[in-house]
């Protein structure tokens, strides 16, 4: 009886993520793989329409946009998030004091609810009276309002704010990858004369590339998904300037309308939509694991 139960419980364990996986993801990817052949709006009749939502998809000039616009929010977001948490890392994973405060302090954007924070930097950049161009005015860096979520600094200032959401994240997976590398390494190089730069790019990077590796991963595809401060903030706008793939895949299943008018869901039009922008996501994730191995391969 008691083997029995042992071979029974990594099951048992494993059931309720099991059924949750199956409910939350497994049923509504199939639901809506199954709707990409519809016309559907969301209530009465759905008309089958064959590959009409795809032929619509390619000459969606809007969700194409959309595609360009994700692109450089993920390259923005990645390309300034990983190094500045790699080099908190660094500095937190050393002896100085009160360390454990500073990791909690940068961490605590992570556990922040994204709407919240997004109300908060709304207050921080609003053209009008936001805190940004008081502080800014004061102190005479700039002479008039600047329209930080307007048509020219929309994208920038929302990179800026998934950066400050996303850096603790990281930072934290770092401080993990840094934590396993032996000290007697450190101190054999600092014996062979070794300063802290060298030390670095010597020691600390490659012995990091496993963990890189994977953080790497996970940056590309949260920031390829990640649209809700900017649906907070933006709502696409202005003019499109921020509309990521997925804000333009959620509008068509939870129309939104900045005028307050009814719009109607596009629920059949939303899975073809939500179908290539996965497929997009994935073809990006699969690049970067191609060029992640053929640099294995060279190093090797």
């Amino acid at each position: 009886m008691n083997k029995r139960k042992h071979a029974l419980a990594p099951y048992i364990l494993t059931f309720p993520s099991l059924v949750l996986t199956l409910v939350l993801s497994i049923y509504p990817l199939g639901w809506a793989m199954r709707y990409m052949f519809y016309s559907y709006p969301g209530y009465g009749a759905k008309t089958f329409i064959g590959f009409d939502n795809f032929k619509r998809l390619f000459h969606d000039d809007v969700y194409w946009q959309s595609v360009v616009n994700t692109l450089v929010y993920a390259g923005g977001k990645i390309v300034l998030t990983l190094p500045i948490a790699l080099a908190l890392a660094v500095i937190l994973n050393g002896t100085m004091r009160g360390r454990n405060l500073f990791r909690a302090v940068y961490f605590l954007p992570t556990v922040i609810s994204t709407a919240v924070m997004s109300v908060v930097f709304y207050v921080i950049f609003n053209s009008y009276n936001g805190i940004l161009n008081q502080f800014l005015m004061k102190y005479g860096i700039i002479h008039s309002n600047i329209d930080w979520l307007g048509t020219k600094f929309a994208m920038l200032t929302m990179i800026l704010i998934a950066v400050w959401g996303a850096i603790g994240n990281y930072m934290l997976l770092f401080l993990a990858g840094l934590q396993n590398i032996p000290q007697d390494v450190y101190e054999s190089a600092a014996i062979d004369g070794a300063n802290g730069w060298k030390k670095f790019i010597n020691i600390t990077v490659p012995m990091l590339g496993p963990v890189l590796q994977m953080i790497v991963l996970l940056a590309i595809t949260a920031a390829l998904k990640g649209y809700e401060s900017i649906m907070v903030l933006t709502e696409g706008g202005p003019i499109g300037k921020t509309e990521v793939m997925y804000l333009y895949v959620y509008k068509l299943f939870f129309p939104v309308s900045s005028a307050g008018g009814a719009v109607q869901q596009q629920i059949g039009y939303g899975s073809a939509v939500g179908f290539v922008s996965a497929l997009i996501v994935g073809v990006v994730t699969l690049g970067y694991f191609y060029l992640s191995k053929r640099l294995n391969q060279i190093h090797e």
